[in-house]
């Protein structure tokens, strides 16, 4: 119990209005409670705050958010933001678990405030209201396409929500988006926000990977299909393995010492949510995938039993971990000849990441971004260290090549 409160009290924290900002964090929780003030009785205007992972984008969110909803609700009543009501919109069932159980420590935010999109959606269609401030986490995850299984029918999620509030305030990757059925990129976004007074703006200090900066261009290069040489021996941990099982007793170690250490990979490994357990075998490793668990208070990446499964992309997109042992699967190959990344969306077992094209120019380039994003996401969860190990023969060869240089 005691390794449990403390895991779950080192992701609150991380999102807790409380935490002190960076001055660039600060002056965008002001500039964001400046623009609500200014357009909340505008028809629209949309507030983007762009950044890569680990920029601290939600921690400035929610940060904003409780300023707006401490004016709303217990602040001067002559503020423009006296009485408003609003709402806070979370796409990712792990995320906004947390949400929800740090607004248990505010005075001034209530679990009722944090809502899914379609939920939201749906119940402002059917109440005929509109909110006055809607803020949005990890906007990329919203449908960009009607989705009967999520029981949305409409076109577009980000446009709903959209013409459902007076000001909308979002964060946008297009980096980290992971499916074809909430596909987005800049030109689709900028499309939608044409017509609507909106002011965009960037975080660019990386705040969770805890490296220089050529572990952190090693990471970029990767992503665009490229393996630079090792970076630099520092403190951030960065290990290449040829063995799964070992690479496993280590995070299990770093587990035991510092908490918050976790086995990930790419979506490579059969997994069905038929309540039984799927594994995933990489020589004489042997773990099961994270079990689906939504009763759980906890999100998967602070529960303790979790060292004995393996997460996805799904479950800890948004989540800081201290070590991550990251299991690059059958799908994420090497070319010697060209030196390159190759990306096999054929290995690839998430089809529901693929399902729908629909209207998509290049659906094949599309899937390769879309693990490549994947893979960003994992390699981009640990704050101290980042442990690989790869199942394609000759990309292993390729990492095992540059520990030796």
């Amino acid at each position: 119990m005691a390794e449990q409160n403390a895991q779950s009290n080192r992701s609150e924290l991380k999102l807790s209005p409380e935490r002190t900002l960076s001055a660039a964090q600060d002056a965008l929780v002001r500039q964001i409670t400046a623009f609500c003030e200014h357009h909340g009785r505008d028809s629209q205007a949309v507030f983007v705050l762009h950044g890569e992972a680990g920029t601290g984008k939600s921690l400035v969110l929610n940060k904003a958010f409780t300023a707006i909803q401490q004016a709303a609700r217990v602040g001067d009543p002559a503020s423009p933001l006296a009485g408003t009501r609003n709402v806070f919109l979370v796409n990712h069932p792990e995320m906004i678990k947390l949400y929800r159980n740090i607004s248990e420590k505010s005075d001034v935010l209530r679990k009722k405030d944090y809502e899914r999109p379609t939920t939201f959606i749906n119940h402002m269609d059917k109440t005929g209201q509109r909110a006055d401030i809607v803020f949005v986490d990890e906007a990329h995850l919203l449908l960009s396409r009607a989705d009967r299984y999520n029981r949305f029918t409409q076109d577009n999620q980000l446009r709903e929500i959209i013409r459902l509030s007076h000001v909308v305030v979002l964060v946008f990757d297009p980096g980290q988006v992971l499916k074809f059925k909430s596909y987005w990129n800049d030109s689709q976004l900028a499309q939608i926000l044409g017509p609507v007074p909106h002011e965009v703006h960037t975080l660019k200090e990386q705040f969770r990977v805890r490296a220089e900066p050529d572990m952190l261009a090693w990471i970029t290069a990767f992503r665009h299909r490229t393996l630079r040489p090792l970076p630099a021996k520092q403190d951030f941990d960065f290990r290449i393995y040829d063995d799964a099982a070992v690479m496993y007793r280590d995070i299990q170690d770093r587990n035991a010492r510092y908490g918050l250490s976790r086995m990930l990979a790419t979506y490579d490994y059969p997994y069905t949510l038929n309540g039984q357990d799927h594994f995933i075998h990489e020589g004489a490793f042997r773990l099961r995938w994270d079990r689906a668990r939504p009763e759980q208070r906890l999100p998967w990446a602070e529960r303790p039993d979790t060292i004995d499964e393996v997460g996805s992309v799904y479950t800890v997109q948004g989540f800081d971990l201290n070590y991550v042992g990251l299991i690059l699967g059958p799908s994420v190959m090497y070319d010697p000849h060209t030196a390159r990344i190759v990306i096999d969306p054929a290995r690839y077992e998430d089809s529901a990441a693929f399902a729908g094209r629909g209207h998509l120019h290049d659906p094949d380039a599309i899937k390769e971004q879309i693990m490549l994003n994947a893979v960003n996401v994992l390699m981009t969860r640990g704050t101290r260290g980042l442990y690989v190990y790869a199942s394609n023969p000759a990309l292993r060869h390729a990492l095992a090549a540059l520990r030796r240089d």
